[in-house]
């Protein structure tokens, strides 16, 4: 379906304003939902909260984006190739997550299912594109697909690690694909990248109204497995066009990628179980020493906007220095996420 520019504008708008209004409206839906069926996240001691809430909120975020990407395609602003990408995956690793939350499946069945996802994805997208690394152009051939499906489950697994507190994986989210969608018209990204992920964004933020501290309901793995999964899919998309979108999309999701990375080395180290729940990362320890998710949360948002951002400019700018700047962006976090939790949970 093709219109004109001014009726395409307009169009635009109007899934953008469904989203919001679609992914607020279920997440409603889902907390009488959850509540109606005893699907509530009760605290313990590995927990960041300290009361009963209910969970699974996140699937409004999966209807809602997957809604607004199927209305993008149908306008012949997406490409059936992406949607598929970003869809097929998307829904798998969502309900795999959606099962989950009500009854805990085992790890063996989750990562199949992520690691399934990821296959799906790069065989749409054509496996990891070509990176710029200084002023060489590097090609990865069949190891991108090794080094792509590693990316995608970690990326995917991650958002599941970081959303332990009120609000911060939404709002995370947000900033990660509207930031993107932002660099994008900056540089030579097709314009369905850009668009997926302003409306990717747009849901999150429908989301937030129930989730920002204190949340009423929590986003469940149905939510942040489809975030961490559709994020990398859309980062490895505006990749194939332009081979320092990699490197400024990773900047964008440093403070997720650097304190799940560096607690997962940490727990690894100390021999713990890493599949298990634990609340030792900075970001849960900064919770428990200043008695706030709101300030956490804000904190990361100011990092985010204030440092990362302005970095990944720098990055999409100077494609030489892209990779380069990746160690710049990530040095301070790096420190903090070392400093901040570094005793055992017992000793805080």
């Amino acid at each position: 379906m093709r219109l004109s520019n001014d009726c395409m504008r307009l169009a635009w708008a109007a899934i953008g304003v469904s989203v919001l209004l679609v992914a607020a409206f279920i997440t409603g839906v889902a907390r009488k939902r959850a509540l109606l069926h005893g699907v509530i996240d009760v605290p313990n001691e590995r927990s960041s909260h300290l009361t009963p809430t209910p969970r699974g909120g996140g699937v409004s975020i999966v209807v809602a984006a997957t809604a607004g990407l199927l209305a993008l395609t149908w306008l012949g602003a997406m490409r059936i190739q992406l949607l598929l990408a970003i869809g097929g995956g998307g829904l798998a690793v969502a309900i795999v997550g959606f099962l989950d939350d009500r009854r805990r499946l085992s790890v063996a069945v989750r990562f199949a299912v992520h690691l399934a996802a990821a296959l799906w994805a790069l065989s749409w997208l054509g496996g990891l594109p070509a990176v710029r690394v200084g002023a060489e152009i590097v090609t990865l051939g069949w190891s991108g697909y090794v080094l792509g499906l590693l990316a995608i489950v970690w990326v995917l697994n991650l958002f599941n690690f970081m959303d332990g507190i009120d609000g911060i994986a939404a709002s995370e989210a947000t900033f990660i694909s509207w930031a993107g969608a932002l660099l994008g018209y900056m540089s030579p990204v097709s314009s369905e990248v850009t668009w997926a992920a302003v409306l990717l964004g747009t849901a999150c933020l429908g989301f937030l109204r129930w989730n920002w501290p204190p949340a009423r309901i929590f986003m469940g793995d149905v939510g942040s497995g489809y975030l961490g999964y559709v994020i990398a899919v859309l980062a490895l998309a505006a990749a194939r066009e332009s081979p320092v979108a990699l490197w400024a999309w990773l900047i964008l999701g440093g403070v997720f990628f650097v304190d799940a990375t560096v607690t997962l080395l940490r727990r690894l180290v100390r021999g713990e179980r890493v599949y298990e729940a634990h609340r030792s990362h900075a970001y849960q320890w900064l919770a428990r020493r200043w008695g706030s998710h709101s300030k956490v949360t804000c904190a990361v948002l100011m990092v985010n906007v204030l440092w990362l951002l302005p970095c990944a400019v720098f990055a999409t700018r100077r494609p030489s220095l892209a990779a380069a700047t990746v160690i710049f962006a990530f040095a301070p976090l790096v420190l903090v996420a070392i400093a901040t939790p570094g005793r055992r949970e017992a000793n805080d």
